[in-house]
């Protein structure tokens, strides 16, 4: 036995949830130490700005309240976006709820008697209805705590974005702690949640479960489920969103009109801005959250039909909860270099701090992980393998978890190094902008196939040592090693947008020259953290499909996946092919919503007098509620074909057309989410290198308005939705699928395959 007890594994997990909370309310208290209110004649506002001393004199009382104006726009238009697309969530919710309940209570036909267990044999388990009711519970769990996770970090960053900016004329130093301590609100609240949700639940379910285990963490992968589903709308919805008004506010603006980004001039603007906080925060936020919940869930449930399951190991069976409580734990204390240890001073030392985090958060969690596998596991114990009882020690865990985690790293680093401008890639691809936007597309295209390579190795090797070592749940283990540093890596995630936002917002503002060329700097760094985030994401991806794909196929007693099996095979081809459909419907759905957008800004620059010289406001409302409508109307089909998928497949052509169908879209979902992601990523960041000029190869190729600049800035427009829609909503797909399957899995069993039945 381990030598932790359950009374004081009852204690750690909730504590380590609290303190994440805790300390997430500490960094905002210290957010909100920045004033911003639009009052010039507040005596108080007035010594604040005298104190603070800052280089620009003290006449910019209008500044102050110009910017509390644009924040107050930009987060009355995301909550409003944000009510209304959970209005028809709601109603997607207890639809998809019934059915949950309705095809798993009619797997022994609504019966209430208790039934053997599936695979702790001569044991009696709880009744299937039990699973239904549930495992629907757990699903409406799973989903509103998403939806908080989107909701809180939309409203935390855009709490944040003025205060960036506000710091920023400080200093870039003060600029770069607020937007990063913003960040950490978000990930320290998103881990904590997470954890102490899920925990919450397993304990409730235990009261009426008590022994069943095998019952119990089956329901809870309902938990997972709504997660994802809830992430799968909020990425899509919000990705459609922020790119229609980004590609139209670009179009137009920077090609036709010649004025600079976030010009307020421009129409499309405010949309732009809110669309940074609903498709890369909350988006962002629910998906990672969706993740986090599965990778915990497949580990669970597989950890439960197990021997830590049968023998009733509290301690071992917590074993993926205490990876992620020493996860926020150790998350904290890398928080603290970043803000209060070590103090960024110059442009130069952005990026490189932001990239610490990563590595020192992975050689602290290397140790945290070590400690928890040591205390928590008993020395030897056997796991499920596919109908075999497969023997594994307790440092076999720790090397699982530990290849994901660094396989994290190295997806992180690579991600890094082909989209941020101080590397040769994305020089590459800015000097191609000499010839023009042809061969910009051509460069960027390349790049983002090529940077396929290394991430696919580091997960191909992950995936062979936790899968040697410990079978499914060591795949688990990795997903959720992975994982485990999620605070942070969403801290410097969430920094990109609210670093976006507060360049935008000094922009509309008219603060100087000076402060606006901060902002870029902390945007630049952003663009990359963000392309980071989302490889984390989509690696993750990968893992935590992988496992929850096994997990399905233990359910649902598939002896063995054979791919020269036509219904697997024809299930494979279809299922590589649903990540191109899929891209397609959230692509056309961006170009025609951006379509719409261009016509509205046109209208307006043509038809409104006095707008071009600045002398009256563009409507804003106008753009807004564009985005906000074709987001809405825009997110169901491809949300619905990744739903309706695994039913269809699973009822009419059975298990192992589904086991096909699973492999198949994470086969091709990873390559195509990752180079479309990277691409998007380093078109914007060549644009942003020829735009800063801070080389002499970039000053050649600039400024902004040169012929070179335009193509950077075509580039940058057709990357929009290959790296804020069709790619970060792709990890969504694989994960999802694979989760879905999982819980619907008794039913296949039982009465799947309808159409293959009869042939």
């Amino acid at each position: 036995m381990g030598a932790l007890s359950e009374g004081l594994i009852q204690v750690l997990i909730p504590a380590a949830a609290l303190l994440g909370i805790g300390f997430a309310f500490l960094q905002w208290v210290l957010v909100s130490g920045v004033k911003v209110s639009g009052y010039a004649d507040d005596e108080s506002q007035e010594n604040n700005l005298i104190e603070s001393g800052h280089e620009e004199g003290f006449e910019d009382f209008e500044v102050v309240a110009k910017c509390a104006e644009i924040q107050k726009a930009i987060s009355v238009g995301a909550t409003s976006f944000l009510f209304t697309q959970y209005k028809y969530l709601v109603v997607f919710m207890g639809a998809f709820g019934a059915v949950i309940f309705l095809f798993l209570g009619s797997v022994k036909s609504f019966s209430t008697k208790s039934e053997p267990c599936t695979y702790n044999k001569g044991q009696m388990c709880k009744p299937a209805l039990a699973n239904a009711i549930f495992s629907t519970i757990a699903f409406f769990l799973g989903a509103l705590t998403s939806v908080l996770s989107g909701f809180l970090g939309m409203k935390i960053a855009t709490y944040a974005n003025a205060r960036t900016s506000l710091e920023a004329r400080k200093g870039i130093g003060k600029a770069f702690t607020i937007a990063f301590r913003s960040g950490a609100v978000m990930g320290f609240l998103l881990a904590a949640n997470g954890l102490l949700v899920l925990y919450a639940s397993i304990n409730l379910f235990k009261l009426y479960y008590g022994d069943d285990w095998e019952g119990l963490y089956e329901s809870i992968t309902g938990y997972g489920l709504g997660g994802s589903s809830m992430a799968l709308f909020g990425r899509v919805g919000g990705g459609i969103y922020t790119k229609a008004a980004d590609v139209g506010a670009d179009l137009v603006g920077k090609i036709e009109k010649n004025i600079p980004e976030d010009d307020p001039r421009n129409p499309a603007v405010i949309a732009d801005n809110v669309g940074d906080n609903v498709g890369d925060i909350a988006g962002m936020g629910s998906d990672l959250f969706g993740s986090y919940a599965e990778s915990t869930c497949a580990a669970l449930f597989v950890a439960s039909i197990s021997s830590f399951g049968f023998t009733h190991n509290y301690a071992a069976m917590s074993y993926p909860l205490l990876i992620s409580s020493m996860g926020i734990v150790i998350c904290l204390i890398t928080t603290l270099f970043a803000t209060d240890l070590v103090e960024v001073k110059k442009v130069s030392e952005i990026e490189p701090s932001l990239k610490r985090q990563l590595l020192i958060s992975t050689v602290l969690m290397t140790a945290g992980a070590a400690l928890v596998s040591f205390v928590a596991l008993p020395s030897k114990f056997t796991l499920y393998d596919f109908g075999n009882d497969k023997v594994v020690k307790n440092w076999h865990l720790f090397f699982c978890v530990v290849t994901g985690l660094w396989a994290g790293l190295v997806i992180g680093y690579t991600t890094e190094y082909y989209t941020s401008n101080a590397y040769s890639p994305v020089q590459d691809v800015a000097d191609s902008c000499r010839t023009g936007a042809a061969t910009n597309v051509i460069f960027g295209l390349a790049l983002g196939y090529k940077s396929v390579i290394v991430p696919i190795f580091s997960i191909a090797l992950s995936i062979y040592v936790s899968f040697r070592l410990a079978a499914m749940y060591g795949i688990a283990m990795a997903a959720l090693g992975m994982l485990s540093t999620i605070a942070t890596g969403l801290a410097i995630d969430a920094y990109g947008p609210i670093s976006d936002n507060a360049g935008g917002i000094a922009e509309m503002a008219g603060m100087s020259h000076e402060v606006r060329e901060r902002t870029d700097a902390l945007d630049a760094a952003g663009n990359t953290t963000a392309a980071i985030g989302k490889g984390f994401a989509i690696g993750s991806a990968a893992l935590v499909s992988l496992a929850l794909f096994g997990a399905f196929v233990s359910r649902a007693g598939i002896e063995t996946v054979n791919v020269m099996n036509p219904k697997v095979f024809i299930g494979l081809i279809v299922g590589a092919m649903l990540p191109y459909w899929f891209s397609a419907m959230t692509m056309k759905s961006v170009g025609s919503a951006a379509l719409k957008m261009v016509e509205e800004v046109r209208r307006q620059f043509n038809s409104i007098p006095g707008l071009m010289e600045g002398r009256t406001k563009p409507d804003y409302a106008n753009c807004v509620k564009i985005s906000t409508d074709a987001s809405l109307r825009e997110m169901i089909p491809p949300g619905a074909l990744v739903l309706v998928t695994p039913l269809i497949a699973g009822t009419f052509f059975g298990v192992e057309t589904l086991a096909g169908l699973l492999a198949g879209s994470l086969v091709s979902g990873v390559q195509v989410a990752i180079s479309a992601s990277n691409t998007g990523g380093a078109w914007d960041n060549a644009k942003k290198y020829i735009e800063a000029g801070a080389s002499e190869h970039a000053k050649a190729l600039g400024p902004k308005g040169s012929e070179a600049h335009k193509a950077a800035v075509i580039g940058d427009t057709v990357g929009d939705p290959l790296k804020d829609t069709s790619g970060p909503s792709l990890n969504i797909l694989i994960k999802l699928m694979a989760v879905e399957a999982l819980v619907f899995a008794p039913f296949f069993a039982a009465h799947g395959g309808l159409i293959f039945k009869h042939i």
